[in-house]
């Protein structure tokens, strides 16, 4: 049985990357999973001032921990700007003061999804060239264009093309 460790990089109250992660998380056999809330991990915005003034929160290394007890880690990143949200920054920016690989060489997959047709693929672009450097290893990527047509909760991915890249996608991840 393999530990999964899933989350949406978001801290909106209704994550659709949340739910994305959650969806694609349970399409793995034999897995239990851990889904988590970036808003239980609330930090002060990182900087070198903060860190001598007050140490790392215990909350980076609670984070941090559940990585290094997890099998594979899924991501679904919402995009803002362009970029990842500043919820999943500033975690990862806190996390990084304990190691800089801060995935510690766990198996991963990342995804994205928006309400548009892109869904979320230039930050899923930046996830997959970044979290290498991170101590990730990235397995597969996935992008759901235009969220609320493709997608319904209880059901998951409503489009059988996209479910099936989806499926083709998790098949082929070993741990």
């Amino acid at each position: 049985m393999i530990k999964i460790l899933a989350f949406g990089a978001s801290n909106s109250s209704d994550s659709i990357n949340k739910q994305l992660a959650h969806h694609a998380a349970l399409q793995f056999p034999d897995a239990v999973v851990e889904l988590l809330d970036l808003n239980d991990y609330e930090m002060p915005i990182y900087s070198k001032d903060r860190e001598k003034a007050g140490g790392i929160p215990p909350l980076a290394h609670d984070f941090y921990q559940k990585i290094g007890a997890s099998d594979l880690i899924v991501i679904s990143f919402a995009e803002n700007n362009g970029n990842y949200t500043t919820a999943f920054k500033n975690i990862l920016d806190w996390m990084s003061r304990i190691n800089g690989k801060t995935f510690q060489e766990k198996p991963m997959l990342l995804l994205a999804t928006s309400p548009g047709a892109r869904g979320g693929s230039t930050v899923l672009d930046i996830a997959v060239k970044r979290m290498p450097y991170q101590g990730g290893v990235v397995k597969g990527s996935f992008s759901l264009p235009s969220f609320n047509e493709n997608f319904e909760i209880g059901t998951g991915i409503t489009n059988p093309d996209l479910e099936a890249q989806l499926a083709s996608i998790i098949g082929s991840i070993t741990i």
